[in-house]
């Protein structure tokens, strides 16, 4: 589709191709790309197009300048980002989850530093009381992924082990109403953890233990679109696990 408002203007100006491309120091079939297959200019050349046809850029290139706020959104939804998981203060994962009004989640293969914290199991079961929906997803541990991730992480079944500790220590929350538990066979790319639009997301690296990758705090906002990724990959995890009664 061309862009017909970048041809109007040329024509307003009585500028043909050729002229614009020696004015901009381009190949001329490179400005008949921007008019005639709605190219997008890099942004010094939007800039000197916008300045030399009076117009502003968000008018002749409405696309290029939305995927630029996008961008921007997204870059300030990265609150603080930690070069290991292990670097994540504690007192910070005691207020992330206490802010959870509607939405706490937690997609971990084992989690066990949840599991076995008093403290967060006693957070979650609050949140859960009044009222927010908890949704804790954990790997299963006869899954051949648990078992490739413990290869790579050098320690062979013994992640498949800890899948299994987490589940018994959080076997307390079971009864709770509002927390849902489930397994799930997918290939963990990233640990989540939610808490409303808050995010900790744990990034998985090849031959490294969870605690010794990076975390990012990420919070969602108007217009952003990075963390609504891992919010999504959340949902597409939890459509395809099967519920367990007792972890």
């Amino acid at each position: 589709m061309a862009n017909e408002r970048l041809r109007a203007a040329l024509a307003e100006h009585d500028l043909t191709y050729l002229a614009l491309a020696d004015e901009l120091g381009v190949n001329v079939k490179t400005v008949e790309r921007w008019v005639v297959h709605d190219y997008i200019p890099f942004p010094r050349n939007r800039h000197k197009l916008a300045e030399r046809l009076g117009r502003d850029e968000s008018y002749l290139f409405p696309t290029a300048v939305t995927g630029q706020r996008a961008a921007a959104a997204s870059e300030s939804e990265i609150v603080r980002v930690y070069a290991h998981l292990s670097d994540v203060p504690a007192d910070l994962l005691r207020t992330f989850f206490e802010s959870g009004r509607n939405d706490i989640g937690i997609l971990v293969y084992a989690g066990l530093f949840v599991a076995e914290s008093t403290q967060l199991q006693r957070i979650i079961r609050k949140k859960a009381k009044a009222g927010a929906r908890v949704r804790i997803l954990l790997g299963d541990p006869d899954d051949s992924q648990v078992a490739e991730r413990g290869r790579e992480q050098g320690i062979g079944d013994a992640l498949a082990a800890k899948v299994r500790n987490s589940m018994v220590l959080f076997s307390n929350l079971t009864a709770v109403p509002g927390v849902e538990f489930r397994t799930h066979r997918t290939v963990l790319y990233n640990s989540i953890f939610r808490a409303d639009d808050n995010l900790l997301v744990n990034t998985h690296i090849y031959g490294l233990p969870a605690a010794q990758a990076p975390v990012w705090h990420l919070r969602k906002i108007p217009g952003g679109q990075l963390a609504s990724h891992y919010l999504e990959s959340f949902e597409r995890v939890w459509d395809g696990a099967l519920p367990i009664e007792e972890p």
